[in-house]
């Protein structure tokens, strides 16, 4: 049984956008789609009395958000199974359960009733760092939206991590027909000299080779295994994060891993992960790599 796309639906535009996005994925990938709304309402409003026809206000707001969330995601395309829930649990809490049992869970950019200038809301960044599953958070312009760049971005970090991320973005520029740009960052230490054993009297050249290196080792067989999608190799200088960022206005989905850390619950997200879901122009996947 194929697991679902799952999607947080709360009512605003940004969820609006996500469930438009998460509905052309499901149906890329042939996958069932769940909607699910969650609030802790009891909390706020009290549990109806028993025996009481009553119900409390949020609850029937909640009904009415899935039940017109799943009338949209029908009219986008009829043929993606949709199932739909209303759960009375906190939003993060909730979505984090569900990623045990997802193929991914898609959020918007921010929740109903946050900020305005808010870069990023407290649940897609919360169920990014903890998910057990990849987590796809919508934002970016029309054309990325609408997939119309045929560009996957990945952003590679090293072999031990990323190989879960590697994986996901080939899967998915496979399906989508399109190709993959995989980048590496790479800087030169600051306390080297030009005299270091290893960089011959040429410390850039040594370190970008190196980075070049590393990339092919990252993507070796998973490229080898995926000849259908063609993949073009980067390397930059400078900070990983801001050249993903720059280069995502121009992709249709940037893939970035994310590990396990020891000592830690969950998954926690480091700089470039964390600055691409507040800057990108595009949706933006992070991937846990099993341990």
């Amino acid at each position: 049984m194929e697991l679902p796309l799952v999607v947080g639906v709360d009512g605003s535009e940004s969820s609006l956008q996500a469930l438009d996005w998460s509905v052309d994925e499901a149906a890329r990938h042939g996958v069932p789609l769940r909607l699910v709304y969650a609030s802790k309402w009891e909390h706020y409003e009290g549990v109806a009395r028993a025996g009481s026809l009553g119900r409390p206000n949020e609850q029937v707001f909640a009904e009415n958000i899935v039940g017109s969330a799943a009338e949209r995601a029908g009219r986008r395309n009829a043929d993606v199974k949709v199932s739909a829930e209303v759960l009375t649990d906190d939003p993060v809490a909730a979505l984090l359960r569900e990623s045990r049992k997802a193929s991914a869970v898609v959020t918007g950019s921010r929740g109903r009733g946050e900020l305005r200038g808010l870069l990023l809301g407290s649940v897609g960044l919360a169920v990014a760092a903890k998910a057990h599953c990849p987590v796809i958070v919508v934002r970016g312009d029309r054309a990325a939206l609408r997939s119309t760049h045929g560009r996957i971005l990945l952003g590679v970090a090293d072999t031990a991590g990323g190989q879960a991320a590697v994986t996901f973005a080939l899967r998915e520029a496979e399906t989508r027909g399109c190709t993959v740009e995989a980048v590496r960052a790479w800087h030169r230490p600051a306390h080297e000299t030009t005299d270091h054993p290893m960089s011959a009297g040429d410390p850039a050249r040594y370190h970008k080779e190196r980075a070049a290196t590393l990339l092919d080792q990252a993507l070796g067989e998973f490229v080898r295994d995926n000849p259908a999608v063609q993949v073009h190799r980067t390397t930059v200088e400078g900070p990983a994060h801001k050249a993903l960022v720059q280069r995502s206005a121009a992709a249709d989905l940037l893939v970035v891993g994310a590990q396990r850390r020891q000592g830690h619950f969950g998954l926690q997200l480091g700089r470039v992960a964390h600055a691409v879901l507040h800057h990108a122009d595009c949706p933006v996947a992070v991937v846990p790599q099993p341990v």
